[in-house]
């Protein structure tokens, strides 16, 4: 345990953000599992809204630095690729 007052607040702080980053993952691994169960019901017209809203969760994830851009990049392709791979 530091020992030190704003050491002390670091740990505090840390604490915190910690847990919003985690709620924040745990969301956006949410919406992507929203996703995979729309396509694999394959409905075209559900899975374009469900995708909308993937794509959008994976680019707050990126901007807040959650993941990596180009892991925010590479998600969202394989996204289209599932989108794309149902049959109307």
């Amino acid at each position: 345990m530091p020992n030190i007052k704003s050491a002390k607040k670091r740990v505090l702080v840390i604490n915190t953000k910690t847990a919003q980053n985690r709620a924040a993952k745990s969301a956006l691994k949410t919406e992507l599992k929203k996703f995979d169960a729309v396509v694999a019901e394959g409905s075209k017209t559900e899975a374009e809204a469900a995708y909308k809203v993937a794509v959008k969760a994976v680019d707050k994830a990126a901007a807040k630095g959650l993941i990596h851009a180009n892991k925010a990049a590479h998600k969202k392709s394989q996204l289209t690729i599932k989108l794309n791979a149902i049959a109307e």
